[in-house]
C-alpha cells in the first residue's frame, strides 16, 4: 500500500511539505490548499496526512471515492457533488475542503512533501 509515514520528532514546522503540496496541486502557496498539515508551536509539531485507510469510500453517497490498485484513495472530482460528507467522516481529519473548490481533497501519496522535507520527517512508503 502507498502512503506517508510521519515522523513528527523531525519535524521543525517550517511547513515545506505544505507549500510543495499546494503549488503542485493547486499552483500557489497557500497552507490551507495543502493534503499535508503541520501544527503545533517550536518541537511539538503534528502533522496530518491521509493513511489512506479506506473508511471514507463507504459514506459517499455517490460513490466518488474508491481505493486504487496501490492502496491510494481516490476522489474522482467528475462524480463528487461536494456534499463534504468524506471531510466530516474522516477519522484522521485528514480530507480537506476549500472554498474555492467544491469538491473535497486528500493527500494521494505522490512523494512531493517527502522530497521537501529538510529533515527527512517523511517517508513514502510502496
Amino acid at each position: 500500500m502507498r502512503k506517508l509515514i510521519v515522523d513528527s520528532s523531525k519535524c521543525t514546522g517550517c511547513g515545506q511539505c505544505e507549500i510543495t503540496c499546494s503549488k503542485a496541486f493547486f499552483k500557489e502557496e497557500n497552507p490551507q490548499k495543502s493534503a499535508i498539515r503541520v501544527a503545533g508551536e517550536s518541537g511539538e509539531h503534528d502533522i496530518t496526512v491521509c493513511t489512506q485507510c479506506g473508511k471514507c469510500i463507504d459514506v459517499c453517497p455517490v460513490y466518488a471515492i474508491t481505493q486504487d490498485k496501490n492502496g491510494v484513495v481516490r476522489i474522482n472530482k467528475k462524480e463528487c457533488v461536494g456534499c463534504l460528507s468524506c471531510v466530516g467522516f474522516c477519522d484522521y481529519l485528514a480530507m480537506y475542503y476549500h472554498h474555492d473548490y467544491v469538491v473535497p481533497f486528500k493527500c494521494v501519496a505522490c512523494g512531493l512533501c517527502v522530497r521537501s522535507c529538510p529533515t527527512a520527517a517523511l517517508t513514502l512508503v510502496k
